[in-house]
């Protein structure tokens, strides 16, 4: 039979790797007192208390974005508050305090959205990139998933900068849901003639008014293939990031709840402070305002320097 010695003695040999936190809950026995037992052994160690506060730091950083950072973010985020330590002391030090990133989870595909015929040429061909806000728009819709039934939200990204420039939602799947998205893009916006607003072939932006939308504003429409997802990536990845960090976190008894918190974390926390791998992780907005002063401009159409 296993003596409570051995368990202590086990949990300090393995600490490092899983965390004390886990190890007490696998092996059946209290967190505190295992601290008792190390307290009455002498105390903890310069090495400990140095854990300690560091694994502090690293969970305050984490809570202060929401709890959804994971190593690699919750690195950079660390690194900018002036402490320099690299990818595999903060996974370690998040193992010791408990904490994790949002994980993905798996979901089944979305069926299939109905098509007309007033279809765009693909402009952008899965190449999702742009030397410029304002250059390229890419847009989508998805359901969020209620007790009172589905939300719809329709968002406006920018290319460059990844920023969600235009979104709306709604109860329905009507054309007026994203033509409330892309006339928040445009009025925020205000974009030079010319800029590309790629979508895939979804009944809402082939209908005539939306078509018309974009002309009025010298938008050219683009469109993916049907029925492949990798022609509108960039927005589905980030509904993925948004359902990962966010809606499947708890279930959402109402809509208005629901609709409240995706306002919240759109305009409080992914847009101005959500640090994005594939912009150094800078947030889409500090992206934006590094590149108005790497470029010496006072504004680029629809951003205003600090």
């Amino acid at each position: 039979m296993t003596s409570r010695m051995d368990l202590w003695e086990f949990i300090d040999a393995e600490k490092t790797a899983y965390g004390v936190r886990r190890l007490c809950r696998l092996l059946g026995v209290s967190k505190s007192a295992y601290y008792e037992h190390r307290r009455r052994e002498g105390g903890p160690s310069a090495a400990d208390e140095a854990d300690a506060h560091e694994a502090h730091q690293a969970r305050a950083a984490w809570a202060d974005h929401r709890r959804v950072y994971g190593a690699r973010r919750l690195t950079a985020e660390l690194r900018h508050r002036g402490l320099a330590w690299n990818r595999k002391k903060v996974a370690r030090l998040m193992r010791l305090s408990g904490i994790e990133g949002a994980h993905r989870r798996r979901r089944g595909k979305y069926g299939k959205r109905s098509a007309s015929t007033a279809t765009a040429p693909d402009l952008v061909e899965r190449q999702f990139t742009a030397s410029a806000p304002n250059k390229l728009w890419v847009a989508d819709i998805t359901y969020l998933r209620t007790w009172e039934g589905f939300l719809y939200l329709a968002v406006v990204i920018d290319a460059c900068s990844r920023k969600v420039v235009g979104w709306a939602m709604a109860d329905h799947l009507r054309t007026e849901l994203v033509l409330d998205a892309v006339g928040m893009a445009i009025f925020t916006r205000k974009p030079d003639p010319g800029l590309i607003h790629h979508t895939d072939r979804g009944s809402q932006y082939t209908a005539y008014e939306f078509g018309r939308t974009l002309r009025t504003s010298g938008i050219l429409a683009s469109m993916g293939r049907v029925g492949s997802a990798f022609d509108n990536a960039m927005a589905e990845t980030f509904f993925a990031t948004l359902k990962t960090e966010l809606v499947y976190c708890r279930s959402w008894p109402t809509r208005h709840e629901l609709e409240m918190e995706v306002f919240s974390y759109l305009e409080g926390f992914y847009n101005p402070r959500r640090r994005h791998s594939r912009l150094g992780n800078l947030s889409p907005t500090d992206y934006e305002q590094q590149l108005v002063a790497q470029n010496g401009l006072f504004r680029i159409q629809g951003v205003v320097a600090a």
